[in-house]
C-alpha cells in the first residue's frame, strides 16, 4: 500500500457520498449539447475509450453523458464462451471457494456472504461451499452487466450503504467494502442451484438499474425486498442491468465452480469463460 493510495483511502471517510453521487448523476443527465459533448468527449480521452466497438460510435449522438456511457455495443465484438460467463468488461479482482462464508475482497480482508446478501442468514446458507467471483469495472470499460448462466429471478433486494470508491487502492484498505457499500442484490435460480448477482454501487455512481424494473437506486435508508408477479427468466448472455457509472458486480454460487486459469487481476470481457459450475 502506497502513501497516495492509503491517503486517498481515508479522505473517503467524510466525504458525503451520497450528496457527491446524486449531484455528479445531475450533470450526467444533462441533455444540453454544450455541455454533455464536452464531458463526453473528454471522458473518451481522459481513459481511451475504444468507440469502434459501440453500437453508437459518434460520441455526439448521445442525448446525455448517462447514454454515452451505458452505450450498447455491436452484436458481433462479445461473442458468448462456454461454462460460466464473465458478467461485464473489467478486471477479475478476486475468485475462489467461499471459506466458511467468507469472500476474500483484497490480500487481508474478507467480508460475510450474510452480510453482503443484507443480512438473511438462511440465504446466505444457500451459498455455504460455493463459490464466488468479483469483477470491477474502470471508468473505460462496457458498463451493461449479463447474465453469467440462464436464470429465473427469486427476488431483488435493496441493501443501503455507504459509497466508498471500489478500486483497488479502497479495497486494499476498507474492510468489509463491499458489504458496507449500497448495493442491489439479486437472486436467480438456475440449474446449477442458486445463484447472488450484487450490483454494488461506488462514489459517484449515479444510479443502478435492472432490466426488469428501470432504475432501482438511490432508494430509501432501509432495506427493502422485491418479489415479481410474473417469472422473469433472462437467458444466459442476456443484459440483466447497468451502472450508471462504474462499479463492481460480486457473484455467488451454490456450488463449486472451478475457475479457468485467470491470475488475479486479470482483464476479462462480458462472454468470456470464467469457469465451469
Amino acid at each position: 500500500m502506497t502513501v497516495s493510495q492509503k491517503a486517498f483511502s481515508l479522505i473517503q471517510h467524510p466525504l458525503p457520498h451520497h450528496a457527491l453521487s446524486r449531484l455528479t448523476g445531475k450533470l450526467a443527465q444533462c441533455d444540453a449539447p454544450a455541455v454533455k459533448n464536452r464531458l463526453i468527449k473528454a471522458f473518451i480521452k481522459r481513459f481511451n475509450v475504444d468507440m469502434s466497438q459501440a453500437l453508437e460510435p459518434d460520441p455526439t449522438a448521445y442525448a446525455t453523458f448517462n447514454d454515452f456511457f451505458t452505450r450498447a455495443l455491436k452484436a458481433d465484438v462479445r461473442p458468448l464462451g462456454e461454462g460460466l460467463l464473465s458478467p461485464a468488461d473489467g478486471t477479475l479482482s478476486q475468485f475462489g471457494r467461499l471459506q466458511a462464508g467468507q469472500l476474500v475482497q483484497a490480500k487481508g480482508h474478507t467480508f460475510s456472504a450474510q452480510t453482503l446478501l443484507g443480512g438473511d442468514s438462511a440465504l446466505a446458507e444457500e451459498f455455504m461451499g460455493g463459490s464466488f467471483a468479483t469483477v470491477y469495472l474502470s471508468p473505460r470499460d462496457y458498463h451493461r452487466v449479463h447474465m453469467p448462466v440462464t436464470g429465473t429471478l427469486r427476488e431483488m433486494i435493496y441493501v443501503p450503504g455507504r459509497l466508498f470508491s471500489v478500486n483497488q487502492a479502497t479495497a486494499n484498505y476498507v474492510p468489509g467494502l463491499f458489504a458496507r457499500n449500497e448495493r442491489l442484490v439479486c437472486i436467480f435460480d438456475t440449474e446449477h442451484g442458486p445463484m447472488a448477482m450484487v450490483l454494488v454501487g461506488a462514489m459517484i455512481v449515479a444510479a443502478i438499474e435492472t432490466v426488469w424494473a428501470g432504475q432501482v437506486t438511490p432508494l430509501s435508508g432501509h432495506p427493502q425486498r422485491m418479489r415479481f408477479g410474473q417469472p422473469i427468466t433472462l437467458e444466459k448472455g442476456a443484459e440483466m442491468g447497468r451502472f450508471k457509472l462504474g462499479s463492481t458486480v460480486v457473484m455467488c454460487f451454490a456450488k463449486p465452480v472451478t475457475f479457468e486459469d485467470n491470475p488475479l487481476g486479470a482483464k476479462v470481457q462480458m462472454g468470456q469463460t470464467l469457469g465451469e459450475p
